[in-house]
């Protein structure tokens, strides 16, 4: 009985496996391939339990998201927090996390593109978490840019921005060589937008 108590306190709750079973399926399948019996099935749980725990899929979709951006976000600071005043070894430190995840056999880029890309209606929940997300990504690149010094802070931030969605979306065709050298690209676009070609 005391096991059995045991086992059950470490159980994880219904709407926790809910969430981490659908967060998988959603990024190793896709979300319209996965349907909600898959997910309460998978989570060794039930339909009703499910919708107790969220109102629609769109919704469930929704929260995954929600939650990689703050996982994002949280793994950025950290990584600038290591690099206090040091824009260049900031970047070059993000350049190096998201060369490690394109070269990871098991990546399939970037949760949020692939989800832009199948939910194309503009008023789904989960639109805006991806929009927004993709905005301070931006956001953050053009601060960091302008802080460098670089000649044209904006243009420079808009390239880097399409190197790192090229080389996600380069996982999720295949091709993985050139997503590997992400970081060196990376470099030496700063440099081009440096005065002198220094490096800051």
């Amino acid at each position: 009985m005391a096991m059995a108590r045991k086992r059950g306190v470490a159980r994880p709750s219904a709407r926790k496996r809910i969430f981490d079973t659908a967060s998988e399926l959603f990024y190793r399948r896709g979300i319209r391939a996965v349907g909600i019996e898959a997910i309460a099935a998978q989570a060794d749980t039930t339909k009703m339990s499910l919708y107790r725990s969220f109102p629609s899929k769109d919704e469930l979709v929704a929260e995954w998201l929600r939650d990689h951006d703050a996982k994002f976000w949280q793994t950025w600071d950290s990584m600038s927090q290591k690099h206090p005043g040091e824009t260049r070894k900031q970047l070059q430190a993000a350049f190096a996390l998201l060369t490690k995840h394109v070269s990871d056999p098991a990546a399939r880029g970037c949760p949020m593109a692939n989800a832009a890309v199948e939910l194309t209606d503009k008023d789904h929940p989960a639109r805006r978490v991806i929009e927004t997300h993709k905005a301070k990504l931006r956001a953050r690149l053009a601060e960091l840019c302008q802080r460098m010094g670089a000649r044209e802070p904006a243009l420079l931030a808009d390239e880097l921005f399409l190197l790192m969605e090229g080389a996600q979306v380069s996982t999720v065709l295949g091709v993985r060589g050139p997503a590997r050298n992400v970081g060196r690209a990376a470099d030496t676009l700063i440099d081009s937008h440096l005065p002198g070609g220094r490096r800051a």
